[in-house]
């Protein structure tokens, strides 16, 4: 169904794009590669919080190493963000997208062998390397491969990372977990398996003939992030913000609803938080060139993320927490693609990967910090509601720099050297 609204978009050309325009073949094509990228940045992330109240009795974390275990692989993600672009600048975006989806596969898998946190930790450390290295390349590839439809490129790849941020929080508990025995073990094995597989699917979707194009994007030594640009630091923390808002819903909804007496809700509250960043599409494909650069989706959403997070906080009934969840993914998924498209909307070619790569540096940093806070901020008061906390402050810084960033005029000139 995704693929068949996508097509309509397609058929939909903007004003200002010429006849040389992409074919619908070639688009198809484009499409399924990006979108299969996207799946392979988030599937192997999100196999764990299903699990984590499995790994929490049998390794005996705290709630702190809870956060942790989620904040790890998105440290990974800010710390291997500017050595992602300096390989794409090297081997380019296509190749370096594959290893990228290799690394993340197998390191997901294994963390189903870990012996104790600190494996478990190193696994998933590895596996936040791979999905890092993936990373600044997809906005390289949107530039390169859609030129003129960075919207739709955008909007491919995020509903991707939103399908494969839905598979495995909703097919975990009703039916892989009771396949494999209720072994969070090898659940986690399970689900390595059709994220190695992308590898291969991604590659043969790839238009080969372009990829001289996204090497071209990334050439010309321009691979360090411009620090003093106040458009990466803009970017960086609204997405910093959205990121800690989601990931630490995904983290610590488990442990909240079991402090709350309710730990059988867990498996319908992920369905629907996850769930929902899939209905989400159902706006993002139709409207995907004209969320370019508008201020209304930070506008609408970040109040409405805010008030889910009291939601959960002052109403914890079953209607009330899967409302919330809902909306929480609902939104989030509407402000990331907002946030995603930017970077090469508003930054040259040549210095995309740059910016996406210091804009995932800045973002991934508080994507740690934030729900590492929310854990320990926890563990020190022993009260559940106060996880919540940080996270409504996000959806605010959210909401203020979205607009701000939409407000940003689109860089013209190379910068001096």
């Amino acid at each position: 169904m995704q693929f068949a609204r996508l097509t309509v978009v397609f058929r939909m050309r903007p004003a200002g794009i010429s006849a040389a325009d992409p074919s619908v073949g070639r688009l198809t094509h484009v499409v399924c590669a990006l979108w299969l990228a996207g799946v392979a940045m988030r599937m192997t992330i999100l196999a764990m919080p299903p699990v984590i109240p499995l790994v929490h009795d049998e390794l005996k974390m705290s709630e702190t190493q809870v956060g942790l275990l989620i904040g790890l692989p998105l440290a990974l993600f800010a710390l291997a963000a500017v050595p992602g672009s300096l390989l794409i600048a090297r081997i380019g975006a296509s190749r370096a997208v594959v290893l990228g989806m290799v690394i993340a596969a197998l390191a997901s898998a294994s963390r189903g062998g870990a012996i104790d946190v600190t494996t478990l930790y190193a696994a998933s450390i590895a596996t936040g390397f791979g999905v890092a290295i993936m990373q600044p390349g997809m906005p390289t590839l949107v530039r390169a491969w859609l030129p003129g439809r960075v919207g739709l490129g955008t909007v491919a790849y995020t509903s991707g990372m939103l399908m494969g941020a839905t598979s495995a929080p909703s097919l975990t508990i009703p039916y892989v977990l009771p396949l494999v025995g209720g072994s969070w073990r090898l659940d986690l094995a399970v689900w390595g398996l059709p994220a190695i597989l992308l590898a291969p699917l991604f590659y043969f979707f790839s238009p080969a003939a372009d990829e001289h194009a996204a090497n071209g994007i990334a050439g010309g030594g321009r691979w360090w992030p411009d620090w003093r640009n106040p458009l990466v630091w803009i970017l960086g923390i609204g997405l910093g913000s959205n990121n800690a808002t989601y990931f630490s819903t995904n983290a610590f909804l488990g442990e909240y609803l079991a402090s709350q007496g309710t730990p059988g809700l867990l498996g319908p509250a992920l369905a629907w938080l996850n769930g929902f960043q899939v209905v989400a599409l159902f706006i993002l494909v139709p409207l995907a060139n004209r969320m370019q650069r508008k201020a209304w989706p930070f506008l609408i959403f970040g109040p409405i993320l805010f008030a889910s997070f009291l939601v959960l906080i002052f109403l914890p009934s079953r209607l009330g927490i899967i409302s919330a969840a809902a909306l929480i993914g609902f939104g989030t998924a509407i402000t990331l693609t907002a946030t995603l498209a930017l970077p090469a909307l508003l930054s040259l070619p040549a210095d995309v990967p740059r910016t996406a790569a210091g804009m995932f540096t800045i973002s991934y940093t508080l994507a740690i910090i934030i729900p590492t806070i929310s854990g320990a901020l926890w563990d020190s008061t022993a009260k559940p509601w106060t996880v919540w906390l940080p996270i409504c402050l996000s959806t605010v810084v959210m909401t203020a720099l979205g607009i701000a960033a939409t407000r940003y005029r689109p860089a013209t000139v190379a910068p001096s050297p």
